[in-house]
């Protein structure tokens, strides 16, 4: 059983997909970072100076100007901004390994497809041949 684990754990896809999930978790926090801080501010901006992270709805019905305030408030809210943030954050990882991914399959390819070296003849054929040189110089 350990032997059939070893060959599905060392097959190409698992490893792909392992490859993808390291390198997405060590994306995250700065893929987060620049959705929250770079892209979304100019964004929001654009719509009016609208803070995505503080877009929510509260369910007990008050109004709350920051989702901070919702909370120290005890309030119930749906974050809907902050949904938009993650769903940004998603894409953006996502769009990252795909490029990755591809790039690696691309390599493989390129190495799948480079000719294999000639295979050396048999030593037999290399001795007959030397003893049909040897002969044709007598």
């Amino acid at each position: 059983m350990l032997k059939e684990f070893k060959e599905f754990a060392m097959r190409g896809n698992v490893m792909d997909m392992a490859i993808g999930i390291v390198i997405g978790a060590a994306f995250s926090p700065i893929i987060k970072s620049l959705v929250s801080d770079v892209i979304m501010p100019p964004i929001g901006l654009l719509m009016g100076g609208i803070d995505f992270s503080n877009l929510l709805i509260s369910l007990d019905g008050n109004q709350y100007e920051t989702l901070a305030a919702a909370k120290e408030a005890g309030a119930a809210t749906i974050n809907y901004g902050s949904f938009i943030n993650t769903v940004v954050n998603f894409i953006i990882v996502a769009f990252a390994i795909f490029i990755l991914i591809k790039a690696m399959n691309a390599a493989k390819k390129k190495e799948e497809e480079a000719p294999a070296k000639p295979t050396p003849p048999p030593a037999q054929e290399v001795l007959l041949g030397e003893i049909r040189d040897l002969l044709k110089k007598k």
